[in-house]
C-alpha cells in the first residue's frame, strides 16, 4: 500500500518522538518528535547507548523496562521523569525543571542490529501532570489557609488509623475552633474574621511539627493530628498552640481572642477514624461548656 520511503515519511511526521530500543539500551534509530513545544532534534542520538547519554541509575531503569516489554511481549506503559542530572554532559542550558513523560513499550517482532528490540514512543506529560497536580490540591486544601480540607483529613486519619491497628503507634487529634468568631465577624467585618483564620492556619504552620497534619474542616473549626504523640504530649503541644494563637489573634486584631479544644488519642476501643474525631469534637464541646479558653481530654 506504502512505499518504503512513504512509510518512513509517515513515521518520521509523528508528533511524538519513536524510538527503535535495542535490549542492551542502544539508541537504534528515532522517528517523529516533530512537536517542538516539548522536544529538541534527538537525532544525534542514534547509534549511542543509554549509558552514554544518561547517568547509571537511569539507563538501568531504561533498561529494565525495555527486558520487561520483551518478557511480556505485550504493550509495556510506564511514566517516568528526566531531568538535567539525568543527563551526562549537561552543565548549562539544559531543562530547569522535571520533564514528565509516558513511554509506551512494545516489542518488535524482528531483530535490530543483532539484538532483540522495542520500539518505545515517549509522549510529554508535564503539563498535564501539572494540570492534575494542581486539581488534586485544589480538590485537598482549604482554599482561604491553604490547610488541608475535611476531605483530606478524613483520609489521613483513616490511613493513620490503620497504622495504629497494625502498629499500636501512639497517635492524637486535637481539635478547636475561635472562641466568639462570630463577635469578631460582627464587630470587624468579614475580612478580619478572614484575617483571623488566616493567623490560626499561620501559628499551626510555624509551632507544628513537619510530621503534623493541619487541616481546617470548615467555618473557624481545626483539627492536628499528631502521630507519634500519646495524650500527655498531645496535651502539651495544644496547650502550648492555644497559648500563642491567643497571644497572635490579639497582636493581630488588637482584640483579645482565645480557642477552645478537645483532644483525643487513638485507643483499642475505637472501631473507625470517626470515633477518634467525635471524641475529640465531644472534648471541644466540654471546653466550651466548662468556661472556654482551655482544653479537654477524652
Amino acid at each position: 500500500m506504502f512505499s518504503y520511503d512513504q512509510l518512513h515519511s509517515i513515521l518520521s511526521a509523528l508528533p511524538d518522538p519513536a524510538f527503535i530500543l535495542t535490549r542492551s539500551g542502544r539508541y537504534a534509530a528515532l522517528f517523529g518528535g516533530l512537536d517542538h513545544r516539548y522536544y529538541h532534534d534527538g537525532s544525534s542520538l542514534v547509534g549511542l547507548s543509554m549509558f552514554d547519554v544518561l547517568v547509571d541509575d537511569k539507563a538501568r531503569w531504561f533498561v529494565g523496562e525495555i527486558e520487561q516489554a520483551l518478557r511480556s511481549r505485550s504493550l509495556h506503559i510506564v511514566e517516568y521523569c528526566l531531568s538535567g542530572d539525568d543527563v551526562k554532559g549537561i552543565e548549562e542550558g539544559g531543562p530547569d525543571h522535571t520533564i514528565w513523560f509516558e513511554g509506551r513499550v512494545q516489542a518488535l517482532d524482528f531483530p535490530v542490529a543483532g539484538e532483540q528490540a522495542v520500539i518505545w514512543v515517549a509522549s510529554n506529560i508535564t503539563e498535564k501532570n501539572a494540570i492534575a497536580a494542581e486539581l488534586r490540591q485544589q480538590s485537598e486544601t482549604d482554599a482561604l489557609t491553604g490547610l488541608f480540607n475535611r476531605r483530606k483529613l478524613i483520609e489521613a486519619l483513616d490511613a493513620h488509623y490503620k497504622a495504629f491497628s497494625r502498629e499500636r503507634r501512639p497517635t492524637s487529634a486535637f481539635m478547636f475552633d475561635i472562641d466568639h468568631f462570630k463577635r469578631i465577624n460582627d464587630r470587624f467585618g468579614h475580612p478580619a474574621g478572614d484575617s483571623a483564620l488566616l493567623t490560626v492556619a499561620e501559628v499551626c504552620r510555624r509551632e507544628m511539627r513537619h510530621t503534623d497534619v493541619l487541616a481546617r474542616c470548615g467555618g473557624d473549626e481545626f483539627v492536628v493530628l499528631m502521630p507519634g504523640t500519646d495524650r500527655d504530649t498531645g496535651r502539651l503541644l495544644a496547650n502550648r498552640l492555644r497559648l500563642r494563637i491567643a497571644s497572635e489573634l490579639e497582636r493581630t486584631l488588637q482584640y483579645r481572642s482565645t480557642i477552645s479544644g478537645g483532644l483525643s488519642e487513638f485507643g483499642p476501643p475505637d472501631t473507625s477514624c470517626e470515633d477518634i474525631l467525635r471524641r475529640a469534637d465531644d472534648g471541644l464541646y466540654q471546653s466550651k461548656r466548662s468556661g472556654r479558653d482551655r482544653i479537654s481530654v477524652l
